[in-house]
């Protein structure tokens, strides 16, 4: 769990037999996630690297914990997870990241 600030980084794999049409709509559809009250920097990528099995990602950045908390307790959030991330994703890894700090 993050700290006073933090980076989320999601990637993930569709279900392979989507086709490039519903691939795009998906991306689309989670757009609407920028929208919802804590979100900065939120951003949608396509893999390109050959080092890792995912095909896109998501990343997004929150300015504290309770942030990140109201992000995921959003109902534009848990509808979007259930209407859309269950459904049509295979694989996915959430990376929680805050600045390092040596000084504690």
């Amino acid at each position: 769990m993050m700290g006073a600030q933090g980076k989320i980084g999601v990637p993930l794999s569709l279900r392979q037999d989507l086709q490039t049409a519903a691939e795009r709509d998906f991306l689309l559809a989670a757009q609407s996630l920028a929208g919802i009250p804590g979100v900065e920097a939120f951003e949608r990528l396509r893999q390109v690297g050959l080092k890792n099995r995912f095909t896109f990602g998501f990343s997004m950045e929150f300015s504290d914990a309770d942030a990140y908390r109201a992000y995921n307790e959003h109902p534009d959030h848990v509808r979007f997870v259930q209407e859309r991330w269950i459904p049509e994703v295979e694989e996915f890894l959430e990376i929680d990241y805050e600045p390092w700090n040596p000084g504690s």
